[in-house]
Parts: structure tokens; C-alpha cells; sequence
């Protein structure tokens, strides 16, 4: 069960690999994502000195009043992954031109973990493909539940 998923992005992009990784949050942040205060919406995942960041990853204060001045919202993140791992992201991603883009935050135990994903951009008659079949398949779960 995902605290906080990022729904639009499976339908901006093709999601070729999957990685599950840790993230560094406050404690205040911590509590935040539990009650599913965030949102990942807009946000990317790069790769930089041999370490991976999210970036624009918004999660709000868990307590506005107790919350620090010089708390950032949309700070970035480190993510949590082996070296190997990083590696074999940055060369996908600069080999083929693709994206890393952060899928959902969930709980592992008592760690918080994101699940990250490679993926390539649809273009917009992609798009209209997958609603439609969407559609169609609704459409046939219907039916299939009346007889």
C-alpha cells in the first residue's frame, strides 16, 4: 500500500525498469509521508556525483506551527541506492535518453521507501491508445459481471 503514489506519471511515461530505494527525510517529514501529506507530482530523480536526488518531491510540515523557518518543502532528497544500482541507472538513462521518475513513497517495516522507475516519454497519440483500451476493458468487465 503506497502512502503517497504518483498516479499521472504512468500515463506521461513508459515505465521500462523498477528500483526500490531509501529516502533521507527529517522527522517531520517522516510523520508527514505517513499521513500521506505529500505529493510527487512534477517531480524527477537525477543522478549526480555518483549519487542519486529527488527533485521538486513536495512534502508538507507535519505541524505547521512547530515546523522550522528555514524548512523547504520542495527540497531535494537523497535517495538511498547502491553503486551499482546508480550506475546502472546513469548508463540506461544516458545511453537511450530516458527518465527516472519517482512512482510512490510506502512503508518496508519501519523504513520509508520509493519506488523509482526508467522510463521513456509517451507521445500523445500513445496516450489515447491507452485510455481507449482503458475504456474497453471497463467495458468488458461490466458486461462479464452481469452474465
Amino acid at each position: 500500500m503506497a502512502l503517497i503514489d504518483n498516479r499521472k506519471v504512468r500515463l506521461k511515461y513508459e515505465i521500462i525498469e523498477k528500483y526500490e530505494a531509501g529516502i533521507e527525510l527529517f522527522g517531520l517529514e517522516v510523520k508527514s509521508v505517513k499521513n500521506g501529506a505529500g505529493s510527487l507530482d512534477g517531480s524527477y530523480v537525477i543522478i549526480r556525483g555518483g549519487e542519486a536526488y529527488l527533485i521538486n518531491g513536495n512534502i508538507t510540515p507535519y505541524q505547521g506551527g512547530n515546523t522550522p523557518k528555514d524548512y523547504d518543502p520542495r527540497r531535494n532528497r537523497r535517495l538511498l541506492l547502491t553503486k551499482k544500482e546508480i550506475r546502472e541507472i546513469g548508463t540506461i538513462t544516458d545511453q537511450r535518453g530516458l527518465t527516472i521518475v519517482p512512482l510512490a513513497l510506502y512503508n518496508k517495516g519501519r523504513k520509508i521507501k520509493i519506488e523509482i522507475g526508467v522510463g521513456r516519454g509517451l507521445k500523445k497519440y500513445d496516450k489515447r491508445e491507452i485510455l481507449k483500451k482503458r475504456a474497453t476493458d471497463r467495458e468488458i468487465e461490466r458486461t462479464l459481471k452481469t452474465y
